[in-house]
């Protein structure tokens, strides 16, 4: 692993543990276990590095939809497995997901995660597509289907993180809110 790895790494451990104010550089480098210098010079400032983490986080998650995609499984349960690998992420890194999906200046500033945050759309569109093709959704413009399925589980983990909507009072987990949602926007 290179030292630039190791960082990004340590960057997305102090971001699970204690959110963005918890990533400094020198807490980043001491993470690490390399030197207190060693942030600046792979990173331009703290903003580079968060934006590599997103980068990062992105690449792996597109893999994952990837995966799903070229699976053997029906184009409906690609699209549902796929919004719940997401669905995951989002729940498990809280504080990665509104990195990701809710700093629109990071994306702005850093060409390398505006690159890899176009290439994990695509997936879940394809799928989509999928969907259309196999009957399972309807035959309504496809990037408008996925935006609208995407809008709605971003929406429903945000309800969720703030305490509103929770399987503990009795309503449907995020997984099963976007399988219903999925089944009723089926023709």
């Amino acid at each position: 692993m290179t030292t630039r790895d190791k960082l990004v790494e340590a960057a997305a451990k102090l971001l699970d543990a204690g959110g963005e104010q918890a990533v400094t550089l020198l807490g980043v480098g001491h993470t690490a276990g390399v030197s207190h210098n060693a942030p600046y010079k792979h990173f331009k400032n703290r903003d580079a590095l968060l934006a590599a983490v997103a980068t990062s986080d992105l690449d792996i998650l597109t893999t994952k939809f990837v995966e799903i995609r070229v699976s053997a499984s029906s184009p409906g349960d690609k699209l549902l497995a796929a919004i719940g690998a997401l669905i995951a992420f989002c729940l498990e890194r809280p504080s990665r997901y509104r990195l990701v999906f809710g700093a629109p200046t990071l994306v702005r500033e850093h060409p390398e995660l505006q690159v890899q945050s176009t290439a994990c759309l695509p997936e879940i569109v394809l799928m989509v597509d999928e969907c259309k093709s196999a009957n399972a959704l309807p035959d309504t413009p496809t990037r408008s289907l996925a935006s609208l399925l995407l809008a709605a589980m971003h929406g429903r983990v945000l309800l969720e993180a703030q305490g509103q909507l929770r399987p503990e009072k009795g309503l449907l987990s995020i997984e099963e809110n976007m399988a219903l949602m999925v089944s009723l926007l089926a023709p």
